[in-house]
């Protein structure tokens, strides 16, 4: 009897490598659970690898060592994990409640260190938190390492922050107390202190493989001819010299980002399983979400832009396919700033779960400014829909800057030219247009073009620093927006007390160049000691967001990300509908400095009066709805032959 390829199934790499992997104390039912999932998920993993590097020899031993590496990785793991892995399997989509709720911080800068994250677990749960992501931790050079996105070690943390034990003791206690913990998982490159780019640069064949090394220009400039350059400022195309091991010329190494920063060569299957191993080593410490960084880059093909490429989707299954066998409870959030038509192809149950949802993000904050919601309800009614059994992660701003991302062809149909705009836009949030509440700063400025990125917290942003009178309104709507438009809303610590930009951290060693570190401030402590004080902008962030925290909780409409646009006639306000099976929630943003009314006409649709869940009142809708200036609207109606639950 032959299998689907004409082998025998005992000859595959699979049937081969779990016959052979047994440790001992593994039992007869956890072989058998491993067996099944080899049995369910193995033969997909095998498609995928071959249609990356076709069939042949090579690939049959890298699948074969890939098999065995995927069966040891199970039988080592946990059996909190594993029961964690039963959980998670039973209820695979128990992240898109509205109950979810992420935070963001880094270690350093919010805590100290590890210890310092274990510490304030009972403040995670007064805010209730549910997700917490721990910006990258792990051994990187000294001083600058891109904010730690330059990885010498996947296996050792930071001596500062503390050690790996330490890492996978803090996952547990979250997890004891409902709290996932996300890290990246920095795929797309290295550091050049990496063991592995150590041993490339001393010459080593073997890891010499691992990165794009050239010995001339040759190659690197026939590859610069379709690709763009990422970090113009830090170096021109996207390689950089290094000498060759005696020192006496110099070879070429593509570095997509930092110079320091030693991209990957996926084209050698050999990487893909040293990476793999990597990955199973951080789902084992308890991992629960990893953020696949820099997705769109980790494919190379000479003649194209060399992001987005077939083959990048199909790695990222196949890492999906290794966890699926050895770490089922693992999802993965895919991080990919690109042409919103190509975030969406990255989401999917078989390859990221979850993802950022960098348009609306970036939307929010030209509504803001133009005080015009259009592009903004273009894209929840266009761009917001995803496959089942996934989710968006929604945040107002992140560890970086703000980039706009929205789609050159979506502003040409409203009327508006997107270069001119994102200029504007630009101007507008380092304070350089009149009337401007914003400060942020510039990142990758160019004067010349008017091209940058924009850094700064959400207070800054929001005019807090400029003692604007509609700051906290503004912080407020931000947030309410990605509260409500369904996915996990991902909070950056501090922001909901409301810390400003620290522009001396650009004093501190390694930070000169890269102006995103104003916006990630230290503990903002003092800002922490008001939060209960309503006189206080720090209180006043607080006590709304905290409220505006508690209604999402409960309200299960909000959950999943089921979203129908609705239309008020009127360019200030974004308006969407969250259906829930009996009723469904009208959620009404003003974007104007001044009050809006939607006429009762455009309400007639709806019945007569609305639950007001923010403000806990009941709301008559016979004469129209008026909304206060940067107010939030969340209202209940009840569905027409709706019944509730």
């Amino acid at each position: 009897m032959t299998d689907r390829r004409g082998a025998h199934p005992e000859s595959t790499p699979s049937g081969r490598a779990v016959a052979g992997a047994r440790l001992p104390g593994t039992t007869d039912a956890q072989w058998a659970v491993l067996t099944a999932r080899f049995d369910e998920h193995f033969g997909r993993l095998e498609r995928l690898v071959e249609e990356v590097y076709g069939p042949g020899e090579d690939t049959t031993r890298e699948l074969a060592l890939l098999a065995g590496q995927l069966a040891t990785s199970w039988q080592e793991r946990p059996a909190d994990l594993h029961a964690l892995d039963a959980a998670r399997e039973a209820d695979p989509t128990w992240f898109t409640s509205q109950r979810m709720l992420g935070g963001v911080l880094y270690v350093d800068r919010y805590a100290g260190d590890l210890a310092g994250v274990r510490s304030r677990i009972p403040y995670f749960e007064e805010l209730g938190l549910t997700y917490l992501h721990l910006m990258p931790l792990f051994e990187a050079p000294q001083e600058n390492s891109d904010g730690g996105y330059a990885v010498s070690s996947y296996r050792a943390v930071d001596a500062s922050l503390g050690t790996m034990t330490e890492l996978a003791d803090l996952a547990a206690e979250l997890r004891r107390h409902g709290i996932a913990l996300v890290l990246d998982f920095i795929f797309n490159h290295t550091s050049d202190e990496h063991a592995w780019a150590r041993a490339a640069r001393a010459g080593d064949p073997e890891h010499e493989a691992f990165y794009w090394i050239f010995p001339d220009r040759t190659m690197p400039d026939a590859y610069e001819r379709t690709v763009r350059e990422i970090f113009p400022d830090d170096h021109p195309g996207s390689f950089v010299p290094v000498p060759t091991p005696d020192g006496s010329a110099e070879r070429w190494v593509w570095a997509t980002f930092h110079s320091f920063q030693w991209d990957l060569n996926y084209a050698n299957p050999a990487v893909f399983r040293a990476m793999a191993a990597e990955l199973l080593f951080l789902a084992n410490q308890g991992v629960d979400i990893l953020r696949m960084d820099a997705v769109a880059f980790i494919w190379k093909q000479l003649g194209t832009p060399c992001e987005s490429l077939p083959q990048a989707h199909l790695l990222l299954q196949a890492f999906n396919a290794v966890c699926r066998i050895a770490a089922p409870a693992v999802l993965f959030k895919s991080e990919a700033i690109v042409h919103p038509d190509e975030v969406v192809e990255y989401i999917s149950v078989d390859e990221c779960q979850l993802s950022y949802d960098p348009l609306q993000m970036a939307l929010i904050w030209s509504s803001l400014a133009t005080r015009d919601g259009r592009l903004l309800q273009q894209a929840l009614e266009r761009r917001h829909g995803l496959p089942a059994g996934t989710s968006w992660v929604s945040y107002v701003r992140s560890h970086d800057d703000i980039g706009w991302t929205f789609a050159d062809e979506d502003a040409a149909e409203l009327g508006i030219d997107a270069a001119a705009h994102r200029r504007f836009l630009n101007r507008f949030y380092v304070d350089r247009f009149p009337g401007s509440f914003a400060r942020g700063v510039p990142f990758q400025d160019n004067p010349r073009t008017g091209d940058c990125r924009i850094a700064g917290t959400t207070a800054s942003l929001a005019g807090l620093e400029a003692g604007d009178a509609g700051a906290v309104d503004r912080i407020v709507l931000a947030h309410a927006v990605v509260l409500s438009t369904g996915g996990m809303p991902l909070l950056y610590l501090g922001d909901e007390v409301g810390q400003l930009n620290d522009y001396g951290a650009l004093d501190e060693p390694g930070h000169g160049e890269d102006t995103r570190w104003v916006n990630r401030p230290r503990y903002p402590a003092a800002r922490y000691a008001q939060r209960d004080d309503p006189t206080t902008d720090a209180g006043r962030v607080f006590a709304r967001l905290r409220h505006l925290l508690e209604v999402r909780r409960r309200t299960p409409e909000l959950a999943g990300n089921a979203l129908v646009t609705f239309d008020t006639h009127n360019p200030h306000l974004v308006a969407y509908q969250r259906p829930g099976p009996g009723t469904l929630v009208l959620v009404v943003v003003n974007l104007a400095d001044d009050p809006q009314h939607v006429d009762a006409t455009t309400l007639s649709g709806l019945p007569a009066s609305a639950e007001d869940l923010i403000a806990g009142a009941v709301v008559d809708l016979r004469g129209g709805l008026l909304v206060p200036a940067h107010g939030v609207l969340w209202l209940r109606v009840e569905r027409e032959g709706g019944t509730r639950e």
